[in-house]
């Protein structure tokens, strides 16, 4: 099973990796850009594999680069909670 076929498990697998870039003192700036092409890749070339993949699938096809950026820095927002090392 992929951790994308599940969106509990995909926020887990995300701040996992968001609290390894941060203690390798990676800076915000760099997380944001990085989200960025990964949401950009993600949107172009992997199928959703849940309803909120889909609609961030969705909101990210009419979104301007500004806009796109903008659900990239919020889905980073959204996982700095999660991950399974807290």
């Amino acid at each position: 099973m992929s951790v994308l076929d599940n969106w509990g498990d995909w926020k887990n697998f995300l701040g996992d990796r968001l609290h390894h870039a941060q203690n390798e003192g990676m800076n915000d700036n760099t997380i944001n850009d990085l989200a960025f092409e990964i949401g950009d890749y993600l949107a172009k070339q992997v199928d959703a594999k849940n309803d909120q993949e889909k609609v961030l699938a969705d909101l990210w096809s009419v979104a301007s680069k500004e806009e796109q950026h903008a659900i990239a820095n919020m889905m980073v927002k959204l996982v700095q909670n999660d991950g399974t090392h807290r």
